[in-house]
């Protein structure tokens, strides 16, 4: 992986961008695609919009979403402690104990989440499920006045967004979901611009890649993204649940191993034709993939993508993910930097001749 790359992916894992709240990552994701793209525009939903290609070619939409999960600030009580709803899908149980991040409009503020101590628990709480109701942040205020000076009411709020790197080229963090995903698009597009310029032969579609936001809370960006973008092809880009750790049951969720590859999605929400097309890019240029199944409407972009106007011909690859929705989602480079290259290698062979109608 180039180095630029890999320090922009592991910039974002470190840059906040809770559902509602991407702007930072966004300025980010500016910042690198901007020099390669032929335009860049933030529409007033938030998402970021690079393009490139032939702008009569068919229009090919790349959507990873780079919001995370995240908490936000519903109220500081007397003694300066800070109380919060979640961002997106939590299990209260990964929360216990955790460093924090509030992100106000003075900087970052650091926290710690937790709640009564176990010697404190009388015989029924210890075989309760902690409720988030329980929970209460801390940042060592003294007073609701004292925290009040820095902190307000829908600041929002981060684990500890720390990148670390494991054997294996596995590495983990807060916010792989999706920021890996966000990561391949914006990567493929800068990948196609390199792939034409050395063949000397044009891109003969037009690529918009689109850093969707709100995903966690409804597929909403990718939605109004659609929308302005209005593609004929789309390609969604999110994370699935790796199968190779222990407890998660391969006869249901398919053998997904890190480091095997890009996951390529069959099922109703995805257009056969995209699907086909990406096993056989993948096939041509010695690309590792996997394949995995889902019998329903997916619960990332590519379902508000396959739904938009009359309907797209839409696509799901996937990177696999270890311990989603937590402080240690665990990925591997190999998968995001294969997964940037296949979509690169789809975006170069789509013309205006490709059928994508259901035979």
């Amino acid at each position: 992986m180039d180095p630029q790359s890999l320090n922009f992916f592991r910039s974002a894992i470190e840059t906040p961008s809770p559902s509602g709240y991407e702007q930072p990552v966004q300025r980010l994701v500016r910042s690198y695609i901007e020099p390669h793209a032929d335009s860049i525009r933030t529409d007033v939903h938030g998402n970021v919009i690079a393009t490139c290609g032939d702008t009569s070619g068919p229009r090919l939409m790349l959507a990873g979403h780079c919001d995370q999960i995240g908490m936000l600030v519903t109220n500081i009580d007397e003694e300066g402690y800070i109380y919060a709803q979640t961002i997106g899908g939590w299990d209260p149980q990964q929360l216990i104990g955790q460093a924090m991040t509030v992100w106000t409009s003075g900087g970052p503020v650091p926290a710690v989440i937790s709640r009564k101590p176990i010697h404190l628990l009388n015989e029924n709480e210890r075989k309760q499920v902690v409720q988030l109701e329980q929970l209460w942040l801390d940042v060592g205020a003294k007073s609701k006045a004292a925290a009040q000076e820095q902190i307000r009411i829908g600041d929002c709020i981060t684990l500890d967004l720390r990148y670390r790197a494991l054997l294996n080229d596995i590495v983990t963090g807060p916010g792989m979901d999706n920021k890996t995903g966000m990561w391949t698009v914006v990567e493929a597009l800068r990948r196609a611009v390199e792939m034409t310029k050395a063949s000397g032969s044009p891109m003969r579609c037009h690529l918009h890649s689109v850093s969707t936001v709100q995903e966690e809370i409804g597929l909403r960006g990718a939605k109004t993204a659609a929308g302005s973008v209005n593609p004929s092809v789309a390609i969604a880009v999110d994370v699935t649940h790796a199968s190779d750790c222990p407890t998660i049951d391969k006869h249901q969720q398919g053998d997904i191993k890190l480091g095997a590859g890009p996951v390529i999605f069959r099922g109703p929400n995805m257009n056969p034709a995209v699907v086909e097309r990406l096993i056989s890019l993948a096939l041509q240029h010695a690309i590792p993939f996997q394949l995995a199944a889902t019998g329903r409407a997916t619960p990332n972009d590519a379902n508000v993508l396959q739904l938009h106007g009359g309907g797209v011909a839409t696509g799901l690859v996937a990177i696999p993910n270890r311990y989603m929705h937590s402080a240690v989602e665990a990925i591997s480079l190999s998968d995001i930097d294969h997964v940037a290259q296949l979509l690169a290698h789809f975006a170069c062979s789509l013309t205006s001749q490709c059928d994508f109608i259901p035979a």
